[in-house]
């Protein structure tokens, strides 16, 4: 996405916390605590992906996208699809997306990565142009 910006990624943590796993530190069923919430979400929102879980190594991983900000107001903290995000980020000037890994399996789940999107991330200018035209659209 054009818009994406400050972008965190959280696989240093994962394997840190996967090794504490692996070597018995860390219960599984600490590890695989997705909340009835998270796995809904992951069933109806989120997008599949091709990664084994890296715990019971049967179910892919889902990614659920959830959003954050000020302007969105009663939105904020709903998990939305992927290709919802790029007409959000034209309609708001900043809001923030957390990924999270979800294995709907055995509960596996994990912040994959935290960035920025909306309209201030364009160049200067442009951005009132998209959202004019964006708005012309609806």
């Amino acid at each position: 996405m054009r818009t994406q910006r400050q972008i965190v990624d959280y696989s240093l943590r994962k394997r840190a916390v996967l090794r504490e796993v692996y070597s018995g530190r860390v219960g599984v069923y600490e590890a695989c605590d997705a909340s009835p919430y998270l796995k809904s979400a992951a069933k109806f929102h989120g997008e599949p992906t091709e990664i084994r879980c890296p715990v019971c190594r049967r179910e892919h991983l889902t990614h659920v996208h959830y959003i954050y900000g000020d302007e969105l107001k009663q939105s904020a903290g709903q998990a939305r699809a992927k290709s919802e995000l790029p007409v959000l980020a034209m309609t708001f000037r900043e809001f923030q997306v957390y990924v999270v890994e979800v294995c709907r399996g055995c509960g596996w789940n994990h912040l994959v990565e935290q960035y920025l999107l909306g309209r201030d991330g364009l160049v200067p200018g442009a951005g009132e142009a998209a959202a004019a035209s964006a708005g012309r659209a609806r």
